[in-house]
């Protein structure tokens, strides 16, 4: 993409991928991310635009997909995430969350001392085998987002109650998900949207 594009656009997760899954397939269900570079290949495109980010790797020992990658682009990058979501549906072993953050890249000190708002902008992905596998990685992460809060105000073990009844509501979800006969259609990747703007800047990943 051009230099002068509005966005750094920043793609960040760990994805667990099945035992036979081999670089080739994730050469080709990563295509949305390296074509969008306008890379040849993954191997062409997995570098990230800045250097001390890790890009795409493929731990093969592991089974890992590792993602801290960097592209310059525009809104147009977004039609990329539904392909990329339902081609790692296939490769998963289990359900992932992948974040993708836009940050304005024409945004900055002046427009900010001037009270002007960014277009930075946050999706939250889910992606896996099936959507009992989406929906468990959502749970994971709501769990672990609701206890850190709560646990400024309560100890850990009076949490019991509300991991409950987080529980019950995906459970309930997963039920009326079966009862609509939605099993047999892909899942619906992008589980959870982002917050827009107002909520500040944020930080990129530090590694």
């Amino acid at each position: 993409m051009s230099e002068d594009a509005p966005f750094e656009i920043h793609v960040h997760g760990d994805v667990k991928l099945r035992s036979d899954v081999g670089f080739d397939a994730l050469q080709d269900a990563l295509k949305p991310l390296w074509k969008y570079a306008r890379a040849r290949s993954l191997a062409d495109g997995a570098a990230s635009l800045y250097e001390d980010e890790p890009g795409i790797r493929f731990d093969a020992p592991d089974h890992l997909l590792q993602m801290c990658w960097t592209v310059a682009g525009d809104e147009d990058f977004r039609q990329q995430l539904d392909d990329l979501c339902m081609n790692l549906n296939d490769l998963s072993a289990e359900g992932s969350q992948i974040e993708v953050t836009f940050y304005d890249a024409q945004y900055d000190e002046e427009d900010e001392e001037q009270g002007r708002e960014s277009r930075d902008d946050f999706v939250l992905l889910f992606v896996g085998p099936t959507p009992e596998a989406i929906m468990q990685a959502q749970r994971n992460l709501l769990v672990e987002d609701v206890v850190a809060l709560m646990e400024r105000h309560f100890d850990g073990a009076e949490l019991g109650g509300v991991v409950a009844e987080i529980d019950k509501l995906f459970s309930d979800r997963f039920t009326a998900l079966v009862s609509s006969l939605e099993l047999g259609k892909p899942p619906r990747s992008p589980g959870a949207g982002g917050n827009g703007h107002g909520s500040g800047r944020r930080p990129r990943h530090l590694h």
